[in-house]
């Protein structure tokens, strides 16, 4: 942003005494395309608290964490709101990233399929035709969460398709089921095809979810605005599940009025979240807070899979020092 000596130059400064100091832009890019788990930002700009904090917030919306990922790695954005297992496999890449925050701590990654069927367990997926995408967080799990139920990929059909495809895929019922987030997909299904979840997690393949990550320079150089950004984060989302997730969604809604966003879906989106924001070793703890056991359990399962190298100490990839406890 420009300051008053661009505009007034030195001398004339002096004559006006002091002079207020704006704060940088800070570029924080979701994941996708509004939807629920972005609560949290939009209900904190509708109510100033960017502002009332000093913070100047470039809130944009993303094209899947991928590129999220991607964007902040390349400094082309500050922080992103991604999926925090997917920001481990970029780090072991050689991106220099670590997450601030975490807002859902427990595995949100599930097949949905149709709520009437008889499919409740990994095993009951043989024989059936599921659908993703190729660049989905489900994709470096999926041998491993089949395996937790007996089964190869010789035992399902698993196809391809565009993220956009896939929720009308399965709500035409060309397929038994599709791999997605959770609590994204089971409010879209409500109306076409309700849908139940068998969760990654339940198969104890462990992967944390949404939270905030930002590049190690960044994290040092910025560490003012980053924490005052999880901050108000923290404070946004108690208030939304003290009795305010409506109010959340319409803050969604006017904060995107050209997405033609669905206010009854966004709703569902928030309230489903309520059972991921905490695992059993953060029950106690903030929002955000993030867990040194949880995440070795994760780094375990990545290792399982065979995506990140052995070793790996779960402190290099989070930090809590930023957050209000």
């Amino acid at each position: 942003m420009l300051k008053m000596t661009h505009l007034l130059g030195t001398a004339a400064i002096a004559a006006f005494g002091a002079v207020e100091t704006f704060a940088e832009t800070l570029a924080v890019r979701l994941d996708f395309s509004p939807w629920g788990v972005h609560a949290g930002m939009h209900l904190a700009e509708a109510k100033g608290w960017f502002d009332e904090a000093g913070l100047d917030i470039d809130l944009q919306d993303g094209k899947g964490t991928i590129n999220t990922i991607q964007l902040v790695g390349s400094g082309q954005v500050d922080v992103g709101q991604v999926q925090l297992g997917l920001m481990a496999l970029a780090r072991e890449n050689g991106l220099p990233l670590k997450s601030f925050a975490g807002w859902a701590r427990r595995g949100d990654l599930a097949v949905l399929v149709d709520a009437n069927s008889d499919i409740n367990s990994v095993a009951d997926l043989e024989g059936k035709k599921l659908v993703t995408f190729t660049a989905s967080p489900w994709v470096p799990y999926i041998d491993n969460f089949l395996a937790a139920g007996g089964l190869t990929r010789d035992d399902v059909s698993i196809l391809m398709v565009a993220p956009p495809a896939m929720v009308g895929t399965y709500a035409s019922g060309e397929v038994d089921g599709f791999m997605t987030v959770g609590p994204f997909g089971l409010p879209l299904t409500a109306q076409s095809r309700p849908a139940k979840q068998i969760l990654m997690d339940d198969a104890d393949v462990t992967f944390p979810s949404y939270g905030l990550i930002a590049q190690e320079s960044t994290l040092e150089e910025r560490r003012d605005e980053l924490a005052k950004l999880a901050q108000v984060q923290q404070r946004a989302w108690e208030y939304i599940f003290d009795g305010n997730v409506e109010e959340a969604a319409d803050a969604i809604v006017s904060g995107r009025p050209d997405s033609n966003l669905n206010r009854d879906v966004l709703i569902g989106q928030i309230e489903a979240y309520r059972d991921f924001f905490h695992t059993e070793r953060t029950r106690n703890l903030p929002i955000g807070v993030q867990s040194a056991e949880d995440w070795a359990d994760a780094l375990a399962a990545m290792e399982a899979a065979d995506i990140i190298k052995p070793g790996q100490q779960a402190e290099d990839f989070f930090t809590n020092e930023l957050l209000g406890q």
